[in-house]
């Protein structure tokens, strides 16, 4: 499962991905716009949207994305590793 993180802590993208991997899902991190971003999020199974430390433009391109290839969308006002733990272990259900 492909799994693009949208908003978080820099200090934590380590932590994010080493999250992602223990649940076998690959992880792409955006903390920060980008001016390409749109470009970079790619066509992943799931988007997971850290809605307290993000801008809405990059929650704007975030959901023209995942309309564009029919991702899940799963929003989380804590960004924290607990919060996705708990969200990939719903994601991916008794698979992980």
């Amino acid at each position: 499962m492909s799994v693009v993180i949208v908003g978080g802590h820099d200090r934590m993208v380590s932590q994010y991905k080493k999250i992602c991997k223990e649940h076998h899902c690959k992880a792409k991190v955006f903390t920060q716009m980008s001016g390409n971003l749109s470009t970079k999020i790619g066509s992943p199974d799931l988007i997971i949207l850290f809605t307290n430390t993000v801008s809405h433009k990059m929650v704007h391109c975030a959901l023209t994305e995942a309309e564009k290839c029919n991702a899940d969308i799963v929003r989380c006002h804590t960004s924290s590793g607990t919060a996705l733990h708990d969200i990939l272990r719903e994601a991916c259900g008794a698979a992980c």
